[in-house]
């Protein structure tokens, strides 16, 4: 279709000149071109030009001028695809897809057979999830190019995405058979590979297994053939071929897991003696491999397990293999186990001390020095795991004392403070370990972390400031590098130090991080086609998906949820202004103090303002060479600073804490905390439908969970006072939904007979039941208090315990001192390491006394 509004010649050529400018990232000869156009009063206010003006502008980082020389633009000609166009690529360029799709299609109206807006509108639609707009806009880069190998592949994926397999499969069987010619390569078995993966999720295992077979020839990748054949013969049970083929892979792999499981599976073995006397087999016939000794101890029962767990950690203790325990620690379920692991354990420390040897056996032999070592170190940690910290000690402590060089008995020695609740010594221990080897960036990080949960925010960063880009803050370059795990601790750390901006402020980054993986997947949608990598591409667009259900958004919205619901209870009081001292009734002496004060205030005021301007500079540059690197895109959006103390001071803060739960309740809804939370939202918003869907969905996946019985009976208060303001409709469907939960019942009789019953199960459920009791009753409640200060309940732990002497020291039980002094001394007797129950407990350095992670 010809310009709406076309140009003469000379500057038709000049328009051109500009466009090609724009493709080889020549910017600032583009912007000569247009004013040589727009300074021609004839075409001062050509619609195209100025488009492409705005455009180019935009690249430079001109931002607002681009916008207002394009909307300029697109007034003076509206018709103009290339206007249309243009203002879509600004608004894709700020991630505003759904505005960036309507200006194509309003492009398309005017040039229905643009290839290159056809093209960007399918990326915009994959990227937005929009399948069947996805499908229409491949199917037309179909008709208009029938002939390029990426308008099959599209047009055949656009099928598969939306589930018609046999459409997509036709469609690829079609490009094959007529289109692709020559010598098989990568790209024609990568598209081999990508068709079965269509057969076999449309459940056609048979016919899959068939086109793998036919094709076998023409695919590169051997192991994922057979790998996947092997898969096709078990779920088709034909076991015999499976047996086969997993017997073929176990020789190219004798240590793969996976292996040994299918080919059980594929041998029909189900008894525990069957499956034993299988992995003896395999044990003879690859006597290095390990896969099949670890597999044994998990189906084998005593005696035989005796037997094959004494060989096990012989030979583990005599090779000195550090993970041992790690590599066990799966079989400590079955208490039997545990416990004759215990007394192996123990009888070979006992020997190999007095004489060296494993057992008393005359035919045993010597073994090295370092066996004993090892069992040492084996011993504190299985002794950790039982919770027995004194036995643990002792045993790491005799282990550094027969080899006070190794690093991984510090690293134990620090774990076992921190099982213990005493996070300060293990981040110490810790350190001393990260000293012994500087270079080793594991330990580096896991000081760094153990830190963070003693509350030492600025040590953990100085600690990763040693494996952290010179001159740039360790904090700055843990954010550009995206360093998750990092900032969900330090998010807890700061909640716990009840610094809410800081605590904030990590949350935020971390959902970031979230939002430009997926925008980063922008770059993919034309790069895997054009490469072939199928397979991986569909992986990608389903990790991305459900991408926010990974445990590190998890962690963090889980922490801005809580400040944003504390902040909503107790805002932030404004901070008064400090009054100027008054100098003239100052002591000389005095007086020279407060100048000297004032006078180091205003220096380090001024190193740290030349230090962030320094970082701004560094970050600056590096935004600007990333910029330079990326092939054609305009300039990427700016996005707002982060700053604490006005994320603390939210005017929403229920729609902030909104916003990260929204993901949580689609991606995250196997989890009871995760509807949890939403109640206790849209309790405070008094959105009475969606409390009741949030305790619905939380009652279907644990109906006896001691949150939801508060949650409950929080509700079934909250009707009772409102339920007469409230509309018909509503009280009618809140009746019917909520009596399989009430049952008729007052909140007294549920919080009475949930006492009686289930909160007796686990120390969480008694202080969730004893709250309630005290909620309802506010008088003194004697009866409640000794509830939540029982200490002979299942599942007692020193996390349990800190919660209920917060919970007592916040007066969720009225006044009680006295109670609270005898609590913490009976806990500080059963848990005499931690440091929540110690009077004298040193306070971090930006710590709060008691502010300490005690999580396993």
């Amino acid at each position: 279709m010809p310009p709406s509004n076309p140009l003469p010649p000379k500057e038709n050529a000049l328009f051109k000149r500009i466009l090609r400018c724009y493709e080889h990232k020549q910017y600032k000869n583009g912007l000569k071109f247009a004013k040589q156009i727009l300074s021609n009063p004839k075409f001062a206010e050509h619609g195209e030009t100025l488009a492409m003006k705005g455009l180019t502008l935009n690249c430079l980082g001109r931002k607002e001028e681009a916008y207002e020389y394009v909307r300029r633009g697109l007034r003076n000609d509206l018709k103009s695809p290339v206007c249309w166009h243009v203002y879509g690529l600004l608004q894709r360029s700020d991630k505003k897809y759904d505005e960036a799709i309507k200006c194509y299609r309003n492009a398309l109206k005017w040039e229905k057979e643009n290839i290159q807006i056809l093209r960007d509108l399918s990326l915009l639609q994959i990227q937005m999830r929009d399948l069947e707009g996805y499908k229409d806009t491949r199917y037309q880069l179909f008709m208009l190019r029938p002939t390029q190998r990426t308008s099959w592949i599209g047009f055949a994926m656009s099928y598969h995405l939306l589930g018609d397999y046999e459409m997509a499969n036709s469609i690829i069987d079609a490009f094959r058979t007529n289109q692709m010619k020559g010598p098989y390569d990568y790209e024609q078995s990568e598209l081999l590979l990508y068709q079965n993966m269509v057969l076999a999720e449309s459940g056609q295992y048979e016919r899959a297994l068939q086109h793998l077979q036919k094709f076998q020839n023409q695919i590169l990748d051997k192991l994922s053939v057979k790998e996947t054949s092997g898969e096709y013969y078990l779920k088709l049970k034909r076991f015999k071929e499976a047996e086969a083929v997993y017997e073929d892979l176990l020789k190219r792999n004798p240590e793969n897991v996976m292996y040994y499981e299918k080919l059980v599976e594929a041998k029909q073995l189900s008894s525990p003696d069957e499956k034993v006397a299988f992995y003896d087999d395999y044990k003879l016939e690859y006597p290095k491999a390990i896969a099949p000794r670890r597999l044994q101890l998990t189906e084998a029962y005593l005696p035989v397990f005796e037997r094959l767990i004494d060989e096990y950690l012989r030979h583990g203790l005599h090779k000195g293999i550090p993970p041992l325990f790690v590599d066990l620690r799966s079989l400590y379920v079955d208490e039997s186990k545990a416990d004759t692991i215990e007394k192996l354990i123990l009888q070979y420390i006992d020997n190999l001390a007095k004489t060296g040897v494993f057992s008393t056996k005359p035919d045993e032999v010597k073994q090295p020095a370092s066996a004993l070592l090892w069992a040492y170190y084996f011993a504190a940690q299985h002794f950790d795991y039982k919770q027995d910290t004194t036995k643990a000690l002792f045993y790491i402590d005799a282990a550094i004392e027969h080899t006070p060089t190794l690093i991984e008995l510090f690293i134990v020695k620090g774990r076992i403070y921190k099982h213990a609740g005493d996070p300060v010594s293990a981040y110490e221990w810790l350190e001393e370990a990260q000293a012994m080897d500087t270079a080793d960036r594991y330990v580096n990080s896991k000081c760094a972390r153990y830190m963070l949960r003693a509350g030492h925010v600025k040590r953990a960063e100085d600690m990763c400031a040693k494996f952290t880009r010179e001159g740039v803050p360790a904090t700055e370059n843990l954010n550009e590098m995206q360093c998750m795990w990092f900032q969900t601790e330090a998010a807890a750390a700061y909640q716990r130090l009840q610094r809410w901006g800081e605590a904030l402020k990590k949350a935020h980054e971390v959902d970031r991080h979230f939002s430009e993986i997926i925008e980063d997947q922008f770059d993919f949608h034309s790069y895997c086609m054009r490469k072939m990598t199928l397979r991986s591409y569909v992986g990608l667009l389903r990790l991305e998906d459900v991408l926010r259900s990974h445990p590190f958004y998890f962690r963090c919205a889980r922490v801005a949820i809580s400040v944003y619901l504390r902040l909503y209870q107790h805002p932030l009081q404004d901070v008064p202004q400090t009054q100027e001292p008054d100098t003239e009734n100052l002591a000389p002496s005095e007086l020279k103090k407060l100048r000297n004060k004032q006078r180091k205030a205003k220096r380090k005021a001024e190193q740290e303002s030349a230090l962030a301007a320094q970082v701004q500079v560094k970050r600056e540059q590096h935004h600007k060479a990333r910029q330079q690197q990326e092939q054609g895109d305009p300039e990427a959006p700016q996005l707002d600073e982060l700053v604490p103390d006005k994320l603390a001071r939210a005017e929403d803060p229920l729609e902030q804490a909104l916003k990260f739960l929204q993901p949580l309740r689609t991606l995250a809804a196997d989890r009871i905390d995760t509807h949890l939370m939403a109640f206790e939202i849209y309790f405070r918003k008094e959105k009475p439908l969606l409390m009741l869907q949030s305790i619905k969905r939380a009652w279907r996946l644990d109906s006896q969970n001691e949150h939801l019985h508060d949650c409950l009976l929080r509700f079934r208060t909250w009707l009772d006072d409102k339920q007469a303001g409230l509309p018909t409709g509503v009280t009618t469907v809140i009746d019917k939904e909520t009596q399989p939960m009430f049952k008729g019942r007052s909140p007294q009789t549920m919080a009475e007979e949930f006492v009686a019953g289930p909160a007796l199960r686990s120390q969480r459920g008694a202080l969730w039941g004893a709250r309630a009791l005290r909620r309802l009753q506010p008088a003194p409640a004697p009866a409640a208090l000794a509830l939540a200060t029982r200490l002979d309940l299942p599942g007692l732990s020193i996390q349990g315990c800190v919660e209920v002497l917060e919970s007592l020291r916040a007066g969720d039980f009225g006044e009680c001192e006295k109670e609270t002094e005898q609590y913490v001394q009976a806990c500080r007797a059963k848990f005499p390491h931690a440091l929540a129950f110690k009077p004298d407990a040193p306070p971090a350095d930006d710590a709060q006394p008691g502010d300490f992670a005690l999580d396993n």
